[in-house]
C-alpha cells in the first residue's frame, strides 16, 4: 500500500533536514506505528504522504502509484484525521459530517450508526463549540472513516480521550483492519502502540531507528523486570528484581517466612 525509499525534505530556511534518508513498506491490512517524541519527523512524514508537503526529495509510492503523480482522487481513497481536530464549531455534529460526506464520490456512509458507535448520537444536534477536546476527537475520527476509505492516517486518535472513550475508538481501529483496512498510525505513546500496531517504526531527529514488532522491540531493547507484590506481617510490599536476579530460593524464602505472594508480574521496562 505504501513503498517508501530515501525520503527527506527540508523545510524553507532550515539548514537540517526534518526527516533524512528514511525507508519503509506498510502492506495491505496492516496497521503501521510512526513512534517518536516530538519534533521527530512523524507529522512531517505524514503530511508528505498526505500531500499536505511537497518539494520532497527520494520516492513515496501509494497505492501503486507516485505520490506526485496522484490528482484529487487521491482523496478518496484516504481518511486522515489530525491529533487538533479542524472542525466547523458553528455547526452540530450532524451537520459536519454531513457536510464533509458531501465532498466525496461515496455518501453511502450511516451518519448516525457511526455516531453512536462513539457515543456521540445523544449531542449529534449540539453544535461542535460546546463540545470538549474527547468529544471533538471522536467526531474527528468518524470524519475521517465515513466514505470508507481504503487507506487511513490517524495522529494521536485516542489523545484527549478517557479510558473507556479510548478503548472505544481502538476497538473501531482494530475492526477497520479486520475489514483490511491499511492505517498509518502516529503516535508518542508506546502503549497505544503496542495495543494496536503490527509493526512500529521509530523515528528520531528525522532518521528512522529501527522497524520491527512491537513485542521484538520490547524484548530487544527492553529491560525485564519481575515485580513481586505480597503481604508480610499484615503490611503490604512491593518487590522488584531483573529477571536474571530471580532465582527458586528468592520465592521459597517468601514461603519459609509465612508471607503471601499476592501477585507476581513480568514487566519489560524501556530503558
Amino acid at each position: 500500500m505504501i513503498i517508501v525509499n530515501n525520503l527527506s525534505f527540508n523545510y524553507k530556511g532550515s539548514k537540517i533536514n526534518a526527516i533524512e534518508d528514511i525507508n519503509f513498506e506498510i502492506g495491505k491490512g496492516e496497521i503501521f506505528g510512526f513512534l517518536g517524541p516530538s519534533g521527530a519527523g512523524k507529522t512531517t512524514t505524514q503530511k508528505l504522504l498526505i500531500g499536505l508537503l511537497k518539494n520532497y526529495n527520494g520516492e513515496i509510492n501509494i497505492l501503486n502509484k507516485e505520490r506526485k503523480d496522484w490528482d484529487s482522487n487521491f482523496y478518496e481513497k484516504i481518511g486522515v484525521a489530525f491529533e487538533f481536530p479542524n472542525m466547523y464549531l458553528k455547526l452540530t455534529a450532524k451537520e459536519n459530517l454531513s457536510l464533509i460526506q458531501s465532498y466525496y464520490q461515496n455518501t453511502q456512509g450511516d451518519i448516525d450508526y457511526y455516531l453512536e458507535k462513539v457515543g456521540l448520537l445523544k449531542d449529534k444536534n449540539r453544535k461542535v463549540s460546546e463540545f470538549s477536546k474527547g468529544m471533538k476527537m471522536r467526531l474527528n475520527f468518524v470524519r475521517s472513516i465515513l466514505h470508507n476509505p481504503d487507506l487511513l492516517f490517524l495522529d494521536e486518535p485516542t489523545s484527549g480521550l478517557d479510558p473507556v472513550n479510548g478503548k472505544i475508538v481502538k476497538n473501531m481501529i482494530l475492526d477497520l483492519k479486520n475489514k483490511n483496512k491499511t492505517i498509518f498510525l502516529t503516535t508518542h505513546d508506546m502503549n497505544v502502540a503496542q495495543e494496536l500496531c503490527d509493526r512500529i517504526a521509530l523515528i528520531d531527529n528525522g532518521e528512522i531507528i529501527v522497524i520491527d514488532t512491537p513485542k521484538n522491540l520490547m524484548i530487544n531493547h527492553g529491560e525485564p523486570e519481575v515485580k513481586i507484590e505480597y503481604l508480610k506481617e499484615n503490611n503490604y510490599k512491593i518487590k522488584d528484581h531483573r529477571v536474571i536476579e530471580i532465582e527458586h530460593p528468592e520465592l521459597s524464602f517468601f514461603s519459609a517466612e509465612g508471607t503471601f505472594i499476592y501477585e507476581i508480574q513480568i514487566l519489560i521496562q524501556r530503558k
